[in-house]
């Protein structure tokens, strides 16, 4: 979408509608059970303290941690098993188990902390809270910059896989002219940011961040992207219209019309014309709304009272698990040995992530239809269903991901 046209925001409902406007300003801005994660990583000191400046950072988890975190899984205190068949009454016992045995006895911690150093990895204050962010500039001379948010149950080890493609598309199926700048950092409050210690910290502040952050770097010229709260962050940086931000991509678009949103709001029947599009992308959302949105609507108005999370690892890692009904039978294919876009390594990297540093708290939820996703973004320059890939887009499929945004951008290079 290019950033002349922003989204009208009277028109359109922004997904989950009211429940997502109180998790901002909840999620990821009420938990503050701990301050910056200093115990695991460790910080170059700025030039004469100066906390704005750029200072590399490096992650290391002490292993005494790590002891600690098996020692709780294998200390779990396991509930009776459900009494279906299926998992609507949640993340199932059987797969519970699988994770936790292979956590505690197979999973290594180290593998992925030497990925994450081996990439370029920085801190800045901005806005009195430290911003922790990975920077990986391309070789090639003229690469678009492009700042990437991940959203929830995500971190930044959602946008690892791609990195390398979009920093170097000719070993990867692209030509240099795809080439990007990468900038991949993590939400206030998740992995190696800084933890706020009041409310506040909204999409709009955040974005309000990454354009700083952007001009600190020395980008003039830059797009952004984002999928779940990385979608409201980034459309969030189109609305302020800042100098140098030229377009913006996402993976879950906040496209819902006014109409749709009511009768979802009030439990009416679908309005009537639908396409078949709109009326999938309606069941889906109405069923979302249903059985879908428990833990949003703890985490926006009860997020204190969420101990278990922070003392459990097997109650963090089945909470996180059960964000959307697709994503969890998914993940609970991989601990029964199947391949899928996921291995348990990539789960259990990103659930540890969450685990070591006492972060706060995404087939994707819905399918935007072209005609809503026109509406909501009048100058669209590309629209696409694949036909495979969920809620993780970039973690799940990222070729998929990585040709999907080179095409979205290549006509505003």
């Amino acid at each position: 979408m290019q950033n002349d046209i922003l989204p009208q925001v009277p028109s359109r409902r922004r997904f989950i509608g009211v429940a997502a406007a109180a998790i901002a300003a909840g999620s990821l801005s009420r938990f503050a059970f701990a301050q910056t994660s200093q115990t695991v990583t460790e910080i170059t000191p700025a030039a004469g303290g100066d906390k704005t400046a750029i200072r590399k950072l490096r992650v290391h988890v002490p292993e005494s941690q790590l002891t600690d975190l098996r020692r709780r899984i294998k200390a779990t205190k396991w509930p009776e098993r459900e009494t279906v068949t299926d998992a609507s009454q949640g993340v199932q016992l059987a797969t519970m188990q699988k994770l936790a045995t292979y956590w505690s006895t197979n999973y290594d911690w180290r593998k992925v902390e030497a990925r994450l150093n081996a990439l370029p990895q920085y801190v800045t204050e901005i806005d009195g809270l430290d911003i922790h962010f990975i920077h990986v500039r391309s070789k090639q001379k003229d690469a678009l910059p492009m700042i990437i948010t991940h959203g929830w149950p995500g971190s930044i080890i959602e946008q690892m896989k791609v990195i390398d493609p979009l920093t170097n598309p000719t070993a990867h199926g692209g030509s240099a002219s795809d080439a990007f700048d990468v900038v991949i950092p993590s939400l206030p409050g998740y992995g190696f940011s800084g933890k706020p210690t009041a409310t506040g910290w909204d999409p709009a502040r955040i974005a309000r961040a990454w354009v700083v952050l952007m001009q600190r770097l020395g980008y003039t010229r830059y797009v952004a992207q984002g999928g779940d709260w990385g979608n409201a962050v980034t459309e969030q940086m189109a609305l302020l219209t800042p100098p140098g931000l030229i377009g913006i991509h996402t993976n879950m678009p906040a496209t819902v019309p006014d109409d749709i949103a009511n009768a979802l709001k009030y439990g009416n029947p679908p309005p009537a014309g639908l396409s078949p599009d709109e009326q999938h992308a309606f069941d889906q959302l109405d069923y979302f709304y249903k059985h879908g949105l428990g833990y949003a609507q703890e985490m926006a108005g009860r997020p204190q009272t969420l101990y278990g999370i922070e003392d459990s690892p097997i109650g963090l890692a089945a909470w996180m698990l059960d964000h959307d009904a697709a994503s969890q039978a998914m993940i609970a294919r991989v601990f029964n040995g199947q391949t899928e876009g996921l291995s348990r390594d990539d789960v259990l990297d990103n659930v540890t992530l969450y685990w070591v540093t006492n972060s706060v708290f995404p087939d994707e939820i819905y399918s935007a239809p072209k005609s809503w996703t026109e509406k909501a973004y009048p100058k669209l320059i590309h629209y696409n269903r694949l036909p495979k890939g969920g809620h993780f887009a970039a973690w799940e499929q990222p070729q998929e991901f990585t040709d999907e945004v080179r095409v979205s951008f290549r006509s505003l290079r």
